[in-house]
């Protein structure tokens, strides 16, 4: 299974993000979508979870949840827009987050901490990424990729 994980748009949808996203199974955004288009346009590609981030204030991106958790493909999974919003101690395979713009992979014994970084507005000249993860048989396999 194919898994993109995005954070940040901050209301901007690159071409270069869709076409990366393409053939994703699922998709998961952590946060400061920005525009309620753009999940809108993700789901156009696979199903969309989100969680709200702090630019995420209005209409129906203010409704969104604070924290989702469920399982992917046999990999049990948490997301939430900021890390210091994640328990420590969990028993799931993967923890995603974004916030900080910053990407980031990190295991930590055989859980992957991961922040796919940010896809939307150049901010703090620091790269646009985005995270493609291939599940197989409970296993994550991550992978960052640029998408300038």
């Amino acid at each position: 299974m194919r898994l993109g994980v995005i954070s940040d748009t901050h209301g901007q949808l690159r071409p270069e993000v869709t076409a990366l996203l393409d053939g994703c199974d699922a998709i998961l955004h952590a946060g400061d979508v920005g525009d309620p288009a753009i999940l809108a346009t993700l789901a156009d590609i696979a199903p969309v979870t989100a969680v709200r981030g702090n630019v995420d204030v209005a209409g129906t991106l203010a409704r969104l949840p604070d924290e989702v958790s469920g399982e992917i493909d046999g990999v049990r999974y948490r997301m939430t827009h900021r890390r210091e919003d994640l328990a420590n101690s969990d028993d799931r395979a993967l923890l995603v987050f974004g916030h900080s713009h910053r990407p980031e992979i990190t295991w930590r014994g055989s859980c992957l901490l991961l922040n796919p970084g940010a896809c939307g507005p150049r901010r703090f000249r620091l790269p646009l990424t985005i995270a493609l993860l291939e599940l197989r048989d409970g296993r994550i396999l991550p992978e960052l990729r640029c998408v300038e």
